[in-house]
C-alpha cells in the first residue's frame, strides 16, 4: 500500500524538489499551495501531476489561517513542513508581519492540525542553521568553535536579523508542541544557505535572490570578506525523506558542507561557466573600505564586526551517519544553480 504524505509549500524552492523526490520514491503526495489559481507557480507541480497520475493532489492553504491544512493532512502518515518565508534583510520592511508571524503562526497552525489528525506519526520540519546561531561570531562561543546541533540562537531579535529570529522562535514552538504529546515525533532539518537548480521561476527564496544579484553582475567591483554555510537543495529534500524513513531518526540535523565558502570563491567557480565571466567579482574588498562604506548599503558596524572575515567549521556528521546523506561537490551545486538560472531567464518572455 502506497504511503501518503503531506508537503506544505509545494511551490517553494525546497518544496518542489521534495515533492518530486517523494513521487520518484513511490509515495502518494498531498501538497499545499497558497493559491490554486496562480498557474505560473503551479507549472512544475502540474507537470508532476501529469507524469505521476493520481499520485499528487494539490490543496489550497494559508499559513496564517487556522485549520486550513486539515483537509490536505487527512490520511497522511508524515507531514513535511517546509512552507516558511525567506527574505534577505534588504527586502524586509516589517519583520513581524513578513517573517515572524508566517513562520511562528504557520508552524503553530500546521501542528495544531497534526494534533487533530490521528494518521500522522512523524513531522519533519525545515528549520535553519539560523536557529542555531545568529551572528557568525556566536559560533566562537561553541565548543571548539564548530557549529553543532546542540545550540540555539540567542542573539537574534526582531530588529537584529529577523529571519534568524523567526526560525528559532518557530522551531522552539514546534519542539514545545511536540513535547506536549506522545503520538507523533518531530525531526528538524537545519540547512545552511540552500543553493542548486530551481524548479520554479516564481520562487521568492532569499538564496535565489542573492545569487541572482551576483549572476547579474551587481557585485562585479568586488565583494566583502563574507562566507556562507551552503547545501544543495537536493540534499535537503533527501534529508527530509530519510528523516521520515529512518525509524531511529530524532532531534535536529544540520544540512551543510563542513567548510564555508566565500562569495569570491563562489564567483571563481562560476566564472568557468558564466556567459559573461567579467561580471563576477574577482576581488575581496578590504575590511577597512567595507567598514567605511558599509553603512551606505545598510550594513551596521556591529553587523560587520560580527561577520566580516569570520569562518567556522560545521559538524554535519549526524546527517551523514544517521540519514545517509552524501554531499555532492559544491562546484556541481553552483554550476547546476547557474545553468538553471540561465534556462529560466531564457524562458521569461521579453517585455521589450
Amino acid at each position: 500500500m502506497t504511503q501518503q504524505v503531506l508537503v506544505t509549500g509545494g511551490t517553494g524552492f525546497v518544496g518542489c524538489h521534495l515533492v518530486r523526490q517523494l513521487l520518484e520514491a513511490g509515495y502518494k503526495v498531498h501538497t499545499t499551495v497558497r493559491s490554486l489559481s496562480d498557474e505560473q507557480k503551479l507549472g512544475p507541480l502540474r507537470a508532476m501531476q501529469a507524469a505521476y497520475p493520481e499520485r499528487l493532489v494539490l490543496f489550497e492553504a494559508d499559513l496564517l489561517t487556522p485549520g486550513s491544512f486539515a483537509k490536505a493532512m487527512q490520511g497522511c502518515a508524515t507531514v513535511h513542513h517546509v512552507a516558511s518565508p525567506f527574505l534577505l534583510p534588504e527586502r524586509i520592511k516589517d519583520g513581524r508581519s513578513q517573517i515572524l508571524e508566517p513562520a511562528l503562526k504557520g508552524t503553530r497552525n500546521v501542528l495544531d492540525s497534526v494534533n487533530r489528525t490521528p494518521s500522522v506519526t512523524r513531522v519533519v520540519m525545515t528549520s535553519s542553521v539560523g536557529a542555531i546561531f545568529g551572528d557568525y561570531s556566536d559560533v566562537f562561543d561553541m565548543k571548539d568553535r564548530i557549529l553543532t546541533e546542540e545550540y540555539f540562537n540567542t542573539s537574534s531579535t526582531l530588529e537584529n536579523n529577523p529571519y534568524h529570529y523567526s526560525k528559532v522562535e518557530a522551531e522552539k514552538e514546534a519542539w514545545r508542541m511536540s513535547e506536549a504529546q506522545q503520538r507523533w515525533r518531530l525531526i528538524t532539518i537545519n540547512p545552511g544557505m540552500i543553493l542548486g537548480p530551481s524548479m520554479t521561476p516564481a520562487s521568492a527564496s532569499g538564496s535565489l535572490f542573492l545569487m541572482d544579484e551576483m549572476l547579474k553582475g551587481y557585485f562585479f567591483y568586488g565583494m566583502p570578506d563574507l562566507s556562507l554555510t551552503t547545501v544543495d537543495v537536493r540534499e535537503v529534500a533527501k534529508a527530509h525523506i530519510r528523516a521520515a524513513q529512518v525509524g531511529s531518526a530524532q532531534g535536529r540535523y544540520i544540512l551543510a558542507e563542513k567548510e564555508m565558502i566565500s562569495f569570491v570563491e563562489i564567483a571563481k567557480i562560476l566564472r568557468r561557466v558564466h556567459h559573461r565571466p567579467w561580471l563576477l567579482p574577482k576581488h575581496r574588498i578590504p575590511k577597512a573600505v567595507v567598514r567605511l562604506i558599509g553603512p551606505l548599503f545598510g550594513l551596521s558596524q556591529p553587523y560587520m564586526r560580527k561577520h566580516l572575515g569570520i569562518r567556522f567549521r560545521v559538524n554535519n556528521s549526524r546527517s551523514i551517519e544517521e540519514l545517509g546523506i552524501k554531499y555532492r561537490p559544491i562546484e556541481q551545486t553552483l554550476i547546476d544553480h547557474y545553468r538553471s538560472w540561465t534556462d529560466q531567464r531564457r524562458a521569461i518572455p521579453s517585455t521589450g
